[in-house]
């Protein structure tokens, strides 16, 4: 009988009960000191830090919020996070492996957003939707997790690509992909480092560097949708049910929806 090993079966080796590299079991969780601490991936913390920044002027409560790559904030989190934020579902199903404290039955989609193109400011290429990204000569930046980083972006090109499930759309799209990027951040770097068309992303990016990119959206039939979601931890400090109530209310969404974000 053939026996296939995990590496063969494209497995992870959580799939076999391995830890997540970065989780530190001498690390004990201890959230309750007196301030919301926030974690997760880059993007959602503008517009999340707009709404914390209402949610001060009205209570005097501070919400401390940090983003970037897992890896940066990773091991503080484990020690102090009241809240994860996950930028998809598979993400903050990744981010379950590390925080242990955290659950399944914890996680909360609060607000939703598209897929968009974000193209160099002027638009010089002309680009207008996602057909314009399959002419020869467009360089087309994606991000991806890659098996190494944990991000929103992993998989996004290929939904967007294969929507209408024509082989080719998908073949003559990544013919034109010059980088895959491992995480948001670095994928807007390559778009400039290697003076990219089009990266396919999300709405907040050309919000937040409006003097470098703008959004073309995609047709409906094009566009997927992924969350943003919530995590609490079970011994988080009292004000943070209090934030998260919040971080829902119509005030909230109106700060959110500047970023693309809606419920």
């Amino acid at each position: 009988m053939m026996v296939l090993s995990a590496a063969l079966l494209g497995l992870a080796p959580a799939a076999f009960g391995e830890e997540s590299k970065l989780y530190d079991p001498s690390i004990k969780h201890q959230p309750k000191d007196g301030v919301v601490r926030f974690y997760g991936a880059g993007g959602p913390h503008t517009a999340f830090q707009k709404v914390a920044d209402a949610w001060k002027a009205k209570t005097g409560k501070t919400v401390e919020i940090t983003a970037g790559p897992e890896s940066t904030w990773s091991a503080k989190a484990q020690a102090d996070a009241d809240i994860l934020w996950g930028t998809s579902e598979q993400s903050m199903t990744a981010f379950l492996e590390t925080y242990k404290t955290f659950s399944s039955e914890q996680v909360e989609p609060i607000y939703v957003r598209p897929t968009i193109i974000a193209v160099k400011k002027g638009n010089p290429k002309g680009i207008h939707g996602f057909d314009d990204l399959l002419r020869d000569g467009i360089k087309i930046v994606v991000t991806e997790g890659a098996g190494i980083a944990n991000t929103s972006g992993t998989g996004t090109w290929e939904d967007v690509a294969g929507r209408l499930g024509r082989l080719d759309d998908i073949r003559a799209f990544r013919r034109n992909i010059v980088d895959f990027s491992k995480g948001s951040g670095a994928s807007l770097k390559a778009f400039q480092a290697k003076d990219a068309d089009a990266w396919v992303t999300w709405p907040d990016w050309p919000v937040t560097h409006s003097d470098v990119l703008e959004q073309v959206d995609l047709a409906p039939e094009r566009t997927i949708w992924r969350d943003v979601n919530v995590a609490q931890s079970p011994e988080a400090d009292p004000e943070t049910a209090e934030f998260l109530a919040f971080l829902v209310t119509p005030e909230a969404q109106a700060l959110m929806a500047t970023e693309g974000w809606v419920r």
